[in-house]
């Protein structure tokens, strides 16, 4: 019997700053699983970047950056298409007749939107505002299946399930019933999300003025030494229970990224650990993020010196996302009755 065909996942990445352990919990460990069993797609959001005004030298850096830590993390490209949004003018085309398909109440109930655009709504760019139209062209494009996504962005996946809907609908007497596949999330586990060292009510952000708030891809042994040792906590020994952790946000962040990269459930960290001091849990914290991070680190800095092995990947990364898109936007086309 012939294989049952794999889910299409796609996911991506912005390249804006430097990638640090929440980008790497939260989301690139997951893609490399991910790959065994699924058809993957991971692209580098470029255009979701400039949302944002954003230097164009450190953006092409970046760029590059990103693809590096894709790589250095064990994506690995026979199994999966890396590729840069911005080469694949596709996703451009498909996010404006997406545009004319989306409701302006649907934007207007974006949470994000307003929380990024605070009180200077009336100054920020309009693609902030359309950016999940932008989100639901990336998914849509390639009839995708799954999607991971972490809590900033279910709604935006809810949306893209109401655009593909809402399209399969206006078009279902030429040719679009049933054309987009409805994508369901992944939902990323609880102990995927990574919060500042410095204060556990916020996410661990490349942001963040601190550098000692995130432990990063090019941080030394001794440097993620440092930045755990001084990681925030509480006088209070380590908790037995799992409810005890809802009042301590930064001792729940350190427990779950010990969780996470050690493949262990919470309770049984705090049964390991419990009542004991913080010194013995943070030095043990500390060896498993050099175990983790330091192989990352080499293979990274191998690929700085190697950007034309780096350049190839991407292009053909490019040519596999060019190929697949292009046939499906020629339906689009045809159904939304486009060209002649």
């Amino acid at each position: 019997m012939q294989d049952k065909k794999k889910k299409i996942v796609f996911s991506g990445v912005q390249p804006t700053g430097a990638l640090h352990l929440g980008n790497y919990l939260g989301a690139i460990k997951n893609f490399v699983d991910l790959q065994e069993d699924h058809d993957c797609l991971y692209c580098i959001v470029d255009l979701h970047a400039v949302t944002v005004w954003q230097n164009p030298n450190d953006l092409k850096s970046n760029i590059l950056d990103v693809a590096s830590i894709y790589l250095a993390s064990g994506i690995d490209p026979k199994k999966s298409t890396i590729f840069v949004q911005s080469t694949v003018p596709y996703h451009s085309e498909l996010s404006w007749i997406l545009n004319c398909v989306t409701r302006i109440g649907w934007l207007n109930r974006m949470t994000q939107f307003k929380e990024k655009a605070g009180k200077n709504r009336e100054n920020v760019s309009s693609g902030l505002y359309t950016y999940p139209n932008l989100m639901a062209a990336d998914i849509l494009l390639y009839f995708s299946d799954l999607v991971p996504v972490g809590d900033d962005q279910k709604q935006h996946l809810e949306l893209t399930r109401d655009i593909a809907q809402k399209f399969n609908n206006d078009y279902s007497d030429f040719g679009g019933k049933d054309f987009f596949p409805i994508p369901n999330p992944i939902i990323m586990d609880e102990s995927s999300r990574v919060m500042s060292l410095r204060d556990g009510t916020k996410k661990m952000s490349k942001s963040d003025p601190s550098a000692m708030s995130r432990i990063e891809f090019k941080d030394s042994n001794d440097l993620i030494v440092k930045k755990i040792s001084k990681a925030k906590t509480d006088p209070l020994p380590i908790p037995n229970n799992v409810n005890d952790l809802e009042t301590r946000p930064e001792v729940h962040n350190l427990i779950s990224i010990f969780s996470s990269l050690a493949g262990l459930k919470i309770t049984t960290v705090l049964n390991d650990y419990s009542g004991k001091q913080f010194s013995e849990f943070k030095k043990d914290l500390s060896d498993l993020l050099i175990e983790n991070i330091e192989p990352i680190r080499d293979e990274l800095i191998r690929l700085d010196n190697d950007h034309s092995f780096l350049l190839d990947i991407l292009e053909k990364g490019t040519n596999e996302a060019m190929k697949r898109s292009s046939l499906n936007m020629k339906k689009i086309r045809d159904i939304v009755g486009l060209g002649y």
